[in-house]
């Protein structure tokens, strides 16, 4: 899944891709670099970030989904925890739901995904982006998040939405610290008998940057090419780990990353 991110406050690449023109154009060479899913974006949820209204989320995203749905061959999933702006957007071409509140936020969201029957990517988090970095605290990490998932597949579920439809997300870097994105990745094995598809997102976020600064520095940026290495070490593990979708901004770098690591599992 590679990311385009059409915001000016992401984190990864804010402002990049924030002009209509150069998200298409990046876009299309994401889907030449080989990924088999867009993932479109036009709300940051950075941590401390704040929401905006839907109708400028809308203005950001549609152009850019109305133009790529005509011009690339794969699906191009929305990410949005606002019905008004997936519908929208499904109108427009897309073909995914990309909700990080797994139907938390807009309890129209359900309604959208059932009536659509299109597939729909329920993510763990707490609390909102503005405010999931402040202290996040569980009693049993894998406990917690797992009982989340059965609760949320469920909630979907009686809403109309079928389980084949349904892929989650364990949310790394959303209400997590370093040590709980470690332990998630690590044990992401823990999800696999809930029999749903894995999305893990670790591309370039804060927690692999902590583990490459050095002491004396506050962050690093995370377009340089160690914090990509970086990257592609916990794709790989969470791969192994049992994940089926990853979410990516260097498509290019994770695709030959994994044609190895797929040739090695399977000889």
């Amino acid at each position: 899944m590679g990311v385009l991110n059409i915001t000016p406050d992401s984190f990864s690449d804010g402002g990049h891709f924030f002009n209509t023109d150069i998200a298409l154009a990046h876009g299309e060479k994401l889907v030449s670099d080989g990924a088999d899913i867009l993932d479109i974006g036009g709300e940051s949820t950075r941590p401390f970030s704040e929401a905006i209204s839907e109708e400028e989320e809308c203005r950001r995203v549609l152009p850019v989904i109305e133009q790529l749905a005509k011009r690339i061959s794969i699906p191009i999933s929305i990410d949005t925890v606002k019905s008004g702006v997936a519908r929208r957007a499904l109108d427009a071409g897309a073909a995914i739901i990309n909700d990080i509140s797994a139907l938390h936020f807009d309890p129209d969201m359900a309604t959208v995904a059932a009536k659509t029957g299109v597939p729909l990517i329920l993510m763990h988090k707490k609390g909102t982006p503005k405010t999931m970095q402040v202290d996040p605290v569980y009693d049993d990490l894998l406990g917690e998040i797992r009982a989340f998932f059965e609760q949320a597949i469920d909630h979907a579920v009686q809403n109309g939405i079928s389980r084949q439809k349904i892929i989650i997300d364990p949310g790394i870097g959303f209400g997590k610290t370093l040590t709980h994105n470690m332990t998630l990745i690590n044990h992401l094995d823990v999800f696999s008998d809930l029999n749903v598809p894995i999305l893990i997102g670790t591309s370039r976020k804060a927690f692999i940057r902590r583990l490459l600064k050095k002491a004396d520095e506050k962050d690093i940026d995370p377009m340089l090419p160690i914090v990509e290495t970086g990257t592609q070490a916990s794709i790989a593990i969470s791969v192994l780990r049992g994940a089926s979708v990853v979410r990516v901004h260097d498509v290019a770098n994770t695709k030959v990353m994994l044609t190895v690591l797929d040739a090695i599992k399977q000889s």
